[in-house]
């Protein structure tokens, strides 16, 4: 079983295993054309049910596909809840990053990536959808709208452009494209399912300049990968909704771990290795209680701060308002 489970966690474990399994039952058998057909198909059938999610696409029970996303192939250990649905996000027949997406709230709680080293430019891509939140017969990939027709049963599984059109917000990424280094892993970052409802004076304001900070230590001072986590709070009490159908955040959080740094840090970035984290105003009628005010912002961004913090920190507000321990970084990031 822990050699099938590896296999299973790596693209292409499949194929692997099923080639394995054929030539190792043709060779037995050494039969007619006939009898090797039932020599392989006995063995195929009984695979079938391991690789459900393999053969289904990125929509499955866990992140086994896409574990490279997150530092030590671990996931954040999350309270499970109804609704929550692992996505393993692929384009272009490659997997991009990772989504915990939320059926119920039709929002991303949160995604998971490894930041690149060079910004990825050129124009911005339709904003996709993700077919298999709809069935799961449907294509693995995340389709373009305009080529996929985009039904009932995708409308009532997901957000749609169409939610965020004339509405107070705008579509605010959890793995930012500024953050990929690629133009097809910058154009992935362009799918709802890694989209929140934003106000546009965190979007553009305190929001972007974390955003910015975080790739600029990636940039000067990690000497090997750098996995980030961004995600969002809900609202404690009633459900604030778009278009009457999508929640919207009261907070949006982010944090990353690089285990390999350089050893001689300036003082004032010490406390930001080998991890550290940010929450993020997205209202600004919300209580000071996790993020202050500062009343001296520019108007646009007022209400909008950014308080900085350690990774401790913001497990211990995750926990208290999710319902449950979060560990965002297995063994600390260590």
């Amino acid at each position: 079983m822990p050699t099938l489970q590896r296999l299973k966690r790596r693209k292409g474990g499949f194929i692997k295993l099923l080639s394995f399994v054929c030539t190792t039952c043709c060779s037995v058998c050494r039969m007619s054309h006939k009898k090797m057909l039932h020599c392989f198909m006995g063995p195929l059938l009984l695979l079938l049910p391991c690789f459900g999610g393999l053969v289904l696409g990125e929509i499955s029970e866990d992140f086994s596909q896409c574990l490279d996303f997150f530092y030590k192939e671990t996931p954040p250990k999350v309270k499970p809840a109804d609704g929550y649905q692992p996505i393993c996000q692929r384009y272009q027949n490659k997997y991009r990053f990772a989504t915990l997406y939320d059926r119920q709230r039709r929002s991303p709680l949160y995604s998971a990536y490894v930041v690149s080293p060079v910004e990825c430019s050129g124009p911005k891509p339709t904003w996709m959808f993700e077919p298999q939140l709809a069935s799961h017969t449907a294509s693995p990939e995340m389709q373009d709208p305009i080529e996929y027709h985009v039904d009932q049963n995708v409308i009532e599984s997901q957000a749609v452009d169409e939610d965020y059109k004339n509405s107070d917000f705008t579509r605010g990424h959890l793995n930012p494209n500024q953050h990929q280094g690629t133009p097809h892993d910058c154009q992935a970052t362009f799918t709802l399912t890694n989209i929140v409802p934003q106000r546009e004076g965190s979007n553009k304001g305190p929001w972007e300049k974390l955003e910015k900070e975080v790739l600029r230590k990636f940039n000067e001072y990690c000497t090997g990968p750098m996995y980030a986590i961004t995600g969002v709070i809900p609202y404690e009490s009633e459900q604030h909704l778009m278009n009457n159908r999508v929640s919207v955040p009261e907070y949006m959080w982010s944090a990353y771990c690089c285990p390999n740094f350089q050893s001689k840090l300036p003082n004032p970035e010490k406390a930001a290795f080998p991890m550290y984290a940010a929450v993020g105003r997205n209202d600004p009628d919300s209580t000071e209680e996790i993020v202050p005010i500062n009343v001296k912002a520019k108007p646009n961004w007022k209400g909008y701060d950014v308080r900085r913090m350690s990774v401790t920190e913001l497990e211990e507000i995750l926990t208290r308002r999710l319902g449950g321990p979060i560990n965002l970084f297995d063994g600390q990031c260590k």
